[in-house]
């Protein structure tokens, strides 16, 4: 019985020291422990993967869905909006997602004057790693909305109508090019919404009486209608109509034959009249087509009386020559209208020329006037005033030289740029120097087009279309 109970006592001593022996070995614990932090470091950066996964397959669907509607809102669209969305996100390889179009019925997305395109997803992508905590796919929501919308937009669009736009066709090019603008941007859904102003310019600008007659100036003669411009206006877009101005003298400088009364400094004809605040496009584009290549070139007159037609202090001339009823009465509105836009087509196809004048002492009588209206100035001068009166010398002055002509331009650019006014420029088969100040008038290098031949229809479409800007509006 004692050996028994030694036997006994033994083994559970020994049991016990083993017991506690094993409790107190660490050997190996650290495995188990660094297994268990390898697992969970695997597991989060597999979420990192998955994560990462799914946000590149969201962008790359916000990418394709952006794409996709910039395309279905453009006005000129004729296809379905959501067939083009489909199309688009087929072709990048994302046709088994569903997205919604315009999604929403009580919402106008299409009227007279803007197209809007609303596209939604909200599809899923699988996880590879997430799973194993129990989420097997993450969600890829993508949103996106395009709009082409045409506000109210003012627009002076300036042609060159000089001698040189004889040569090469490219009066005929350019009369093309201007009757597509008008094509491009007076349509039924921009009714009452934009105008257009066309002035065109040579070795001066005919304002026509409608803008003559409502201005301070010192009338001399009945035979065309061109003012001269004082220097210090083309440091403003305004046109100040409290000064008085000087009628521009009716005459030819730059030939010799007797009878040659063509090409005067001032256009006479009335197609070759400023044409203010219109919609009428038959009207238009009939002027356009009427022009004639004549004389020098101005560009500086043009532009300041582009910038003119843009600016407020012209409205109430504006006014007076429209019907009270005429939906653009008002124009050119102010320019903290957030709703307007006013833009400048400015074209040459050379640079500012020299200009010159008749002597005040030459000028001063209605006989002489007359004179010079009917025979060119270079056969009186030579034949009568050089040799005839009494050693009084020329009887003309230099007016104008063409690097001053540049100095004006840029304050008239640099002005209408201050005041927010979009400026395009075209250069149609310019020398360098005409081509730079014509890139250096323009808002931005970007908005310079330097063509040749049949590309000015493409400039011109291409303005036009970029004048009904689309904006992405999320």
């Amino acid at each position: 019985m004692s050996t028994n109970w030694t036997l006994k006592s033994l083994s559970k001593a020994a049991l016990k020291s083993s017991v506690s022996s094993f409790v107190r070995n660490e050997a190996g614990s650290m495995t188990y422990f660094g297994l268990g932090i390898i697992m969970m470091m695997l597991l989060v950066g597999g979420i990192g993967v998955d994560l990462m996964r799914n946000e590149m397959e969201r962008t790359r669907v916000q990418a394709t869905l952006d794409r996709a509607v910039l395309a279905a809102a453009d006005l000129d669209q004729p296809l379905d909006a959501k067939a083009v969305v489909d199309d688009y996100m087929a072709k990048s390889g994302l046709g088994h997602y569903t997205v919604s179009v315009n999604p929403d019925a009580s919402v106008q997305y299409k009227g007279i004057n803007y197209k809007t395109v609303v596209a939604t997803t909200n599809n899923t992508t699988p996880t590879q790693f997430m799973r194993l905590v129990g989420v097997s796919e993450l969600p890829v929501p993508v949103a996106s909305s395009a709009e082409e919308r045409i506000s109210n937009v003012e627009i002076s669009l300036i042609l060159d109508i000089s001698g040189s736009m004889a040569n090469d066709s490219k009066i005929q090019n350019m009369r093309a090019a201007g009757k597509a603008f008008v094509d491009a941007v007076i349509k039924t859904e921009t009714q009452d919404l934009i105008s257009l102003s066309i002035v065109p310019y040579s070795e001066h600008v005919n304002i026509g009486p409608n803008i003559y007659n409502n201005l301070n100036r010192y009338h001399s003669h009945g035979y065309s209608h061109c003012v001269e411009v004082p220097d210090a206006e083309f440091g403003k877009t305004a046109l100040d109509t409290s000064i008085w101005y000087q009628q521009t003298q009716h005459f030819q400088w730059n030939y010799s034959n007797r009878y040659t009364v063509k090409d005067t400094v001032c256009p006479r004809y009335s197609y070759e009249r400023i044409q203010m605040v219109s919609q009428n496009k038959t009207a238009l584009k009939n002027q356009i087509e009427a022009l004639q290549p004549r004389a020098g070139t101005a560009i500086y007159m043009g532009m300041k009386w582009g910038v003119a037609l843009l600016d407020p202090s012209m409205r109430t001339i504006v006014d007076k020559n429209q019907a009270s009823t005429d939906p653009l009465k008002g124009r050119p509105v102010s320019y903290d209208d957030e709703e307007t836009l006013k833009t400048i087509v400015l074209m040459t196809d050379g640079q500012n020329s020299n200009s010159n004048r008749i002597s005040n002492w030459a000028y001063n009588s209605y006989s002489e006037r007359k004179q010079w209206s009917q025979q060119n100035f270079g056969w009186w001068e030579y034949h009568v005033y050089d040799n005839w009166n009494g050693g009084k010398g020329p009887a003309d002055y230099q007016y104008i030289t063409s690097s001053h002509a540049d100095d004006l331009l840029e304050d008239i650019c640099d002005a209408a740029k201050a005041k927010g006014i979009v400026i395009w420029t075209v250069g149609f088969e310019t020398e360098t120097h005409g081509g730079q100040v014509m890139e250096d008038c323009a808002s931005s290098p970007s908005h310079y087009f330097d063509v040749e031949g049949v590309e000015i229809t493409e400039a011109f479409e291409a303005i036009a279309k970029q004048i009904n800007q689309l904006r992405l509006t999320k």
